[in-house]
Parts: C-alpha cells; sequence; structure tokens
C-alpha cells in the first residue's frame, strides 16, 4: 500500500471521531480528494529538505463536544502524532483524553505520540499571540468569511511587527559586539596586568578566563534570543499565511 492510499484510508477512518475540516499534506496526494480545504505542509515544505517523512495532516472536530483537534498521519512508520499546539485553546481535556482512548482503539497498529509545546520555540507565546486575533474555530467554521479576513490581516501585520523587532535584536548584537570584545581585550591585558603582583599570575589568569566566560555566555544569550525571536516571528507569520489559504479554499468550495 503507497503512503497516498495509507493517509486517505486513515483520513476516512477519522470522520467516525468527527468531521474533517481541513486537510495539510506533505508530499501525498488523495485521489478522490475530499471535500475539504486542503493545503500544502507549510512548516516542512519550507524545511527545504528531504527527511521529513511524506504524511497527512488532517484538522476534525468532536462530534460529540465540537472541540477541535490536529492529527498528523505518518503511513511509513505507522505513527499518529496529536498536535496541541495548533488548537491551544479549542479543546478541552476531556475531549483530548476522548481522542487518545479512541485512537488507542482503532489504530491499534500505530503508534500514538502528543506533540506538545517546545519552549526554546516559544510556541506557547505564539499560540497566544495568534489566538488573541483570530481563533482557529473561526478560520474553519466561521461563516463571516469578510470579518475573518479583517482579524487574519491584523496577525498579519503583528506578525511583521515581531520580525522587525526580532531584526532590532539582531543588529543590536552585532553593533555593540566589536565595541565589547575591544573594553575586554584591553582589561584583560592592561587592566588585570597590573594586578599580578597582588593575585599572581594564577589568579589573574582565572580572571581572565572568567571574563572571557561571562562575556561569550552573555553574547550567545541574546544571539540565540534574538534567533528565537526571528522563529517565533516567522512561526506567526506562517500562521497567517495556512489561515488565509484556508480561508480561501472555503471560499472557493463555498464551505
Amino acid at each position: 500500500m503507497s503512503d497516498s492510499d495509507g493517509a486517505r484510508q486513515s483520513l476516512e477512518a477519522l470522520r467516525s471521531f468527527g468531521p474533517v475540516l481541513a486537510i495539510k499534506l506533505y508530499r501525498l496526494t488523495l485521489d478522490p480528494a475530499p471535500a475539504v480545504p486542503i493545503l500544502p505542509c507549510l512548516d516542512h515544505e519550507a524545511m527545504l529538505h528531504a527527511a521529513v517523512p511524506p504524511h497527512a495532516a488532517a484538522y476534525v472536530q468532536d462530534a460529540s463536544s465540537g472541540d477541535l483537534h490536529e492529527l498528523v498521519f505518518i503511513p511509513a512508520t505507522h505513527r499518529i502524532e496529536v498536535d496541541i499546539v495548533s488548537t491551544w485553546g479549542e479543546s478541552s481535556d476531556a475531549s483530548h483524553q476522548r481522542l487518545l482512548a479512541w485512537l488507542a482503539d482503532r489504530f491499534r497498529s500505530h503508534s500514538v505520540h502528543v506533540k506538545g509545546p517546545s519552549v526554546w520555540r516559544g510556541e506557547r507565546r505564539v499560540a497566544a499571540a495568534c489566538r488573541a486575533q483570530v481563533s482557529l474555530r473561526d478560520v474553519l467554521l466561521g461563516r463571516d468569511t469578510s470579518a475573518v479576513k479583517a482579524q487574519i490581516d491584523r496577525l498579519t501585520t503583528i506578525a511583521s511587527l515581531m520580525e522587525k523587532q526580532s531584526r532590532v535584536a539582531s543588529w543590536g548584537v552585532r553593533t555593540v559586539t566589536g565595541t565589547v570584545l575591544a573594553a575586554a581585550a584591553f582589561v584583560l591585558f592592561a587592566v588585570f596586568g597590573f594586578l599580578t603582583p597582588t593575585l599572581g599570575q594564577s589568579g589573574v589568569t582565572y580572571l581572565r578566563y572568567a571574563l572571557i566566560s561571562v562575556l561569550g555566555a552573555v553574547f550567545l544569550y541574546y544571539g540565540m534570543k534574538a534567533v528565537q525571536l526571528t522563529e517565533m516571528s516567522n512561526r506567526v507569520w506562517k500562521r497567517t499565511a495556512e489561515y488565509n489559504l484556508f480561508l480561501s479554499e472555503r471560499r472557493r468550495r463555498g464551505l
């Protein structure tokens, strides 16, 4: 069985839990295509490498509660991932546990993993920033698409501002690095040199290593924070792109 056929069968089985509202595909095709918005998986298409196995992600609505969930089916490894970040604030703990129990019973040959928020990638902050402007439920089910589009546009503006803020942090680190390193070099060899009679050569050497370590840690921290801000702004921007594509597909299909 091909990966595409495996993904199609999994998505068809998912309908017994609730209606599938939208699908994201990575290097798979569905034939026939379901009558729901279908997008490429933007996160993995943007990585530009072939290390990610083909997969299908589906947004499904719990038929008993109306809660939203995202599931990722990876046919090649018989793996299912439940992504709780993309549906942040859209599902209750009871619905989440009901979904896990249903998956364990329905897909007994698959391994089920829950994908939680990454602290390093700031996914909680990204989810909170996105949900403050527009909810996933409105994007997938909202009837007033014009109002939803306006909310997405506001989120796009915020993503642009976040990207500019990350540039400020990055350029700030680059600007002060040369000056601080020059001052540190003077302190290391000139100022600390006068302390040799008092502290001894070993004491001065220790102070030099300590100063270098502190400066390295500070520059590393601020450099990584700038990278983190850039990553977060990119994720917010990709979320807005995904929402816009979902909305366009809904309008095209009359959903």
